[in-house]
């Protein structure tokens, strides 16, 4: 298949539009490999001078201008190739002056003679000098607005004109300008992959409904790219004047903040851009968030770092997290926010009232019920050695009963629940005390040695790659992300070994409770220290992450 690309961006190669052309592109690719032949033009680099309206393509030169320069090759390239990807920004609601021109010098590909073409827009046509039937055409543009639909009313009634309605497949995308920032480089690749996926599909036949829904769903809410927009511009609203880099960064990253994740109370973020010397508070509160110059307010958290770092973060070059581990940057205050900091500043989307561009093939959104993941459940963990360490004691056998009882309905009880390894192995190991029980062993011997087993599998796990306790903490801090988060899997790494730890040596003074009068004690004791541990552990997960913070 031969493919022929016109970039009609005056920016060239470095045109957001063409991003989006480049992603169709390599989608295509996967399906034709070798079998695909591109081509491109910059019309930004070309020589194409205006149309001249002098008809001499029509009858002194039939099919050739009288204008020798660039456009001879372009005309070559549209009768060879299969599809032509048309590439280019919106400009002033129509197509950038440059490709205009492309447009209009494809006079000499058209017969003079006037005919009526019911697929084209208009009272009349001319006929095509040459067999253009089998070609195919596509529209790829990106604007400025916050959203594509009704902005490119221009632009598709020229393409009706030129191709017929219908005839032609379009993408069009809103907020253009942001593939172009760094620091939102997730959201906009995740639109990136949808546009790869409409040519892989456009390659097989045709895109399908549900990838167009997707193509048309917007970057980001109205409100939350118009601010960003607003503060891209470095410039202050009411006097007009210049705004510092530092600020114009902190005013875009105050537009990503989600009220939805409003706590009930305002939260004052004070940013001090150390190799700057610039301090700006960002107050978050129930209708959206405020940028104040200075320290006007009392901070809840402040962070000092230099620009480049915060940047860095921002557009994904290097983790928060790991960049305060490696003393990048210094955080004091309540340090509660940088732990669900994309709760408070993630990547809103849109979800409802999805933006349907002109110009897309019309079809009906896929339905489907939305199934929530599953998370992990430490009770689940837990609740067969409870029974066992609780029931055991008071009635053998019916203890034992009852925990093999309990293991069987585990399997049961986890439907609703993600399942470990770590939960297998504890329904495992405490059928096996309790069948050992049951059929005789020492009750003592089979206690301690559980109190052993438990400690040495959550030890154990400490020399993993995911100490015990991440596997299900990590439901309070966006899931499986929080694996990769170097001060989230450092404190579960000292939890989950000084929770080993503990039970590593509960048989020991067990034992010696066992031995003495003091026998009836064990159970105190056993209980109260994991009471205590747990309340050491609720502190340490705040404390230890918020040390590393102050550096």
């Amino acid at each position: 298949m031969n493919v022929f690309v016109i970039n009609g961006s005056p920016r060239g190669a470095k045109s957001n539009t063409y991003r989006l052309t480049k992603s169709f592109l390599s989608g295509m690719e996967e399906d034709f490999g070798e079998e695909l032949h591109v081509e491109e033009i910059q019309v930004n680099a070309m020589g194409i001078r205006p149309c001249l309206g002098c008809f001499s393509c029509w009858n002194k030169t039939p099919g050739h201008c009288c204008i020798k320069d660039d456009m001879e090759q372009v005309i070559e390239k549209l009768l060879w190739a299969d599809v032509t990807i048309w590439s280019f920004p919106l400009y002033y609601f129509s197509v950038p002056g440059g490709l205009k021109n492309l447009i209009d010098r494809q006079l000499p590909m058209v017969l003079p003679f006037m005919t009526e073409n019911t697929n084209q827009t208009g009272s009349g046509s001319h006929p095509s000098r040459y067999d253009m039937s089998g070609k195919k055409t596509v529209v790829i543009s990106t604007c400025g607005f916050y959203t594509a639909e009704k902005n490119y009313d221009g632009v598709c009634s020229l393409f009706d004109h030129m191709c017929g309605q219908g005839q032609y497949t379009g993408i069009f995308c809103g907020q253009g300008e942001l593939f172009r920032v760094p620091e939102l480089s997730k959201r906009t690749e995740e639109y990136l992959q949808d546009v790869r996926q409409a040519g892989r599909e456009y390659g097989k036949g045709g895109i399908r409904p549900e990838t167009f829904e997707k193509l048309g769903r917007l970057l980001y809410p109205k409100e939350v790219f118009e601010e960003m927009a607003d503060a891209s511009w470095g410039i202050d609203k009411k006097t007009g004047e210049k705004q510092s880099e530092a600020l114009q960064f902190t005013r875009q990253m105050a537009a990503l903040y989600r009220k939805e994740s409003y706590s009930g109370r305002e939260w004052v973020l004070e940013m001090y851009y150390t190799d700057r010397d610039e301090r700006y508070q960002v107050v978050l509160g129930r209708e959206g968030s405020q940028v104040l110059t200075g320290s006007p307010r009392q901070a809840d958290t402040k962070i000092e770092t230099p620009l480049a770092v915060w940047r860095s973060i921002g557009s994904g070059e290097i983790r928060g997290d790991e960049a305060l581990m490696k003393h990048l940057y210094r955080v004091t205050g309540d340090f509660s926010l940088m732990l669900q900091w994309d709760q408070y500043f993630g990547d809103p989307k849109e979800e409802e009232g999805l933006s349907k561009n002109k110009g897309e093939a019309a079809g009906e959104a896929s339905v489907g019920i939305h199934m929530p993941s599953r998370e992990t459940n430490m009770l689940l963990l837990l609740l067969p050695w409870i029974v066992f360490w609780a029931v055991v004691p008071v009635d053998h056998r019916l203890g034992s009963l009852a925990g093999l009882l309990l293991c069987g309905l585990l399997p049961l009880l986890f439907h609703r629940h993600k399942k470990t390894l770590y939960d297998s192995l504890s329904g495992g190991l405490v059928a096996c005390f309790s069948g050992a029980v049951l059929l005789g062993a020492p009750y003592d011997a089979m206690l301690l040695l559980s109190y052993f087993s438990f400690g040495a599998m959550w030890a154990l796990t400490c020399l993993g790659k995911i100490p015990l306790t991440a596997h299900y903490s990590m439901n309070q801090y966006q899931g499986e992300e929080a694996l990769s988060n170097p001060i989230f899997m450092k404190t579960n790494r000292i939890l989950t070994f000084l929770w080993g730890v503990l039970y590593l040596i509960t048989p020991l003074w067990t034992y010696f409770f066992l031995q003495t009068d003091w026998g009836s004690l064990s159970g105190a004791v056993n209980s109260l220290l994991p009471a205590g541990m747990g309340v050491f552990t609720a502190w340490f997960q705040k404390w230890y992450p918020a040390r590393v913070g102050r550096g």
